[in-house]
C-alpha cells in the first residue's frame, strides 16, 4: 500500500474515532467511563470483531486488555502474528453495566460504528469472536458452536470480506477444553490469508483465570458472554 493511501486511512480512522467518542445514541453513553473505539493496524488485512467492553477495557479505552487479552496475543503469536498487525474493535463501544449481553437496541444503535470501520480498514479476513458478532456480520442467527472454524464471504461495510467464527477468548477461560479448538481454529488463519507462518518465540505461560470484576453473579459466564 502505498504511504500516502496509508496515511489518509489512518487519518481517517482517527477522526472517525473521535466522532464515535461522543457518541449518545444508546443508554450505554450513561454509564460507561469511556467510549473503545478499537485499536491496530489501520491497513489490517485481519480484524477481530468481539462482543463489547469489559471492566478493564472501559478504564483503559482498549479492547482486549484483561485475560481474554492476553490469551488472545498468545493464539496470535502461536500463528506467527502479533496485536500491531492486526486491528481488533468490538461490537459495542460502550460496556454494558455489569458485563451483562448487549441488548438488541444497543446492537442496532452501534452498528454502524463499526461498519464504518470495518470500510475504512478495508481486512481480507474478518474473525468474528463468539456469538453477537458472528450474527450481526453474517446477517444469520446461526450460533457459534455450529458455524466455528468456517469461513464465509460477506459484504460488510461496502466491503466483500471473509468472515472467520471463533469461538471467543474468554470461552477458554471458563472452560479450559475449550482452548484446544481455539488454537486449531486459529491454525488456519495463516492459510486463508495466504501466507506461510511460523509460531513466534512463546511468553512466558500465564495462569488463565477470570480477573475479578464487579458483575453480578446471578447467571452463569457463558451465557452472559454469548458463547453459545
Amino acid at each position: 500500500m502505498a504511504a500516502t493511501e496509508h496515511s489518509t486511512r489512518a487519518h481517517e480512522l482517527a477522526d472517525y474515532a473521535g466522532v464515535a467518542s461522543a457518541c449518545t445514541r444508546c443508554r450505554l453513553s450513561e454509564t460507561r467511563t469511556q467510549v473503545v473505539f478499537g485499536v491496530g493496524n489501520p491497513e489490517a488485512e485481519l480484524m477481530f470483531v468481539g462482543e463489547a467492553p469489559g471492566f478493564h477495557e472501559d478504564q483503559q479505552g482498549v479492547p482486549f486488555v484483561g485475560q481474554a487479552g492476553k490469551l488472545l496475543d498468545r493464539l496470535l503469536a502461536g500463528i506467527g502474528m502479533t496485536r500491531a498487525e492486526v486491528y481488533v474493535a468490538n461490537v459495542l463501544k460502550c460496556r454494558p453495566p455489569g458485563n451483562r449481553d448487549p441488548a438488541p437496541e444497543e446492537i442496532e444503535a452501534c452498528e454502524s460504528h463499526l461498519f464504518r470501520q470495518l470500510g475504512l480498514i478495508q481486512p481480507t479476513l474478518v474473525a468474528t469472536l463468539g456469538n453477537f458478532a458472528t450474527k450481526l456480520l453474517s446477517g444469520k442467527q446461526i450460533g457459534i458452536t455450529r458455524v466455528h472454524g468456517q469461513e464465509q464471504e460477506a459484504m460488510v461495510g461496502g466491503h466483500r470480506v471473509v468472515l472467520y467464527p471463533i469461538y471467543h477468548p474468554a470461552a477458554a477461560l471458563y472452560t479450559p477444553a475449550m482452548l484446544k479448538v481455539l488454537e486449531q481454529d486459529f491454525a488456519r488463519i495463516p492459510a486463508l490469508l495466504g501466507r506461510t507462518r511460523e509460531p513466534l518465540e512463546p511468553e512466558p505461560e500465564s495462569v488463565l483465570v477470570p480477573e475479578p470484576e464487579p458483575r453480578p453473579l446471578a447467571a452463569a459466564p457463558c451465557v452472559q458472554l454469548g458463547l453459545f
